[in-house]
């Protein structure tokens, strides 16, 4: 497994024990690795609003609705739908980094044993 995937599984994996001080440590790590061109600051800013809606608990945000209610088609429907749009070649790398950092966390967050 790839270094990037295996801190994503670490960061997801603390972000669901709620441990946001791991889990911001993970996400420093992510955005390292990730680099500072327009494809990193884009899967940075992804892992940044996640971790941020998932602390502040909003309500209304996608991660926080998904986490609550656990609902595993509707990750495995985003997944898709991410993994799509960031391999579409039209789409400008700040996006294409944005949306893998989604497809990338959806993939670990489905991969955690207590959603099987």
């Amino acid at each position: 497994m790839p270094a990037r995937e295996m801190r994503m599984e670490m960061f997801v994996r603390a972000l669901l024990r709620r441990d946001f001080s791991r889990a911001k440590g993970h996400m420093e790590k992510l955005m390292k690795i990730a680099g500072n061109d327009e494809w990193g600051r884009g899967y940075s800013r992804a892992v940044e609003g996640i971790i941020n809606a998932l602390k502040d608990n909003d309500a209304d945000s996608l991660v926080v609705q998904l986490i609550s209610s656990n609902d595993r088609e509707r990750a495995e429907e985003l997944l898709k739908n991410y993994s799509k749009l960031a391999g579409q070649d039209f789409r400008d790398n700040y996006e294409r980094g944005y949306y893998t950092a989604w497809t990338e966390f959806l993939k670990a967050y489905l991969s955690q044993k207590t959603l099987t």
